[in-house]
């Protein structure tokens, strides 16, 4: 028997067949796939220092997400890592941004009134 290069007819249904199979195989598959997780966008919260304190601190933080400290006292403040990830200096009546760039827990003070102290739990993104 030659080959002549074509399939035999009754093998041309198989080859249909498989390849719809194939087709259908793959769009289940794409479909039943989970959605590629994408971060969530950064979010922004806020800190207050009043009254010689810092006030309460925002929980879910995550590297990359903004943090602005107000300063309501009649003095300066600074926000001060202890392992010196950040150092945040607020003018009385100010406020700073800062992006936050280590997961951790973080402590800090300010170094001007070493009794306002806190610490800042970070998750990685």
């Amino acid at each position: 028997m030659q080959d002549s290069g074509k399939a035999h007819p009754s093998r041309r249904g198989l080859l249909r067949i498989s390849g719809a199979a194939a087709l259908l195989t793959f769009a289940l598959a794409t479909a039943a796939a989970p959605a590629t997780a994408r971060s969530p966008a950064p979010q922004k919260y806020t800190v207050v220092m009043a009254n010689m304190s810092f006030g309460k601190l925002p929980g879910g933080v995550k590297v990359g997400d903004t943090i602005v400290w107000v300063n309501r006292d009649s003095v300066p403040h600074t926000a001060t890592a202890r392992d010196k990830s950040f150092d945040v200096r607020v003018q009385q009546g100010q406020s700073v941004s800062m992006v936050v760039k280590k997961a951790g827990s973080i402590a800090f003070y300010c170094i001007y009134h070493p009794a306002m102290r806190g610490t800042l739990t970070v998750a990685a993104q």
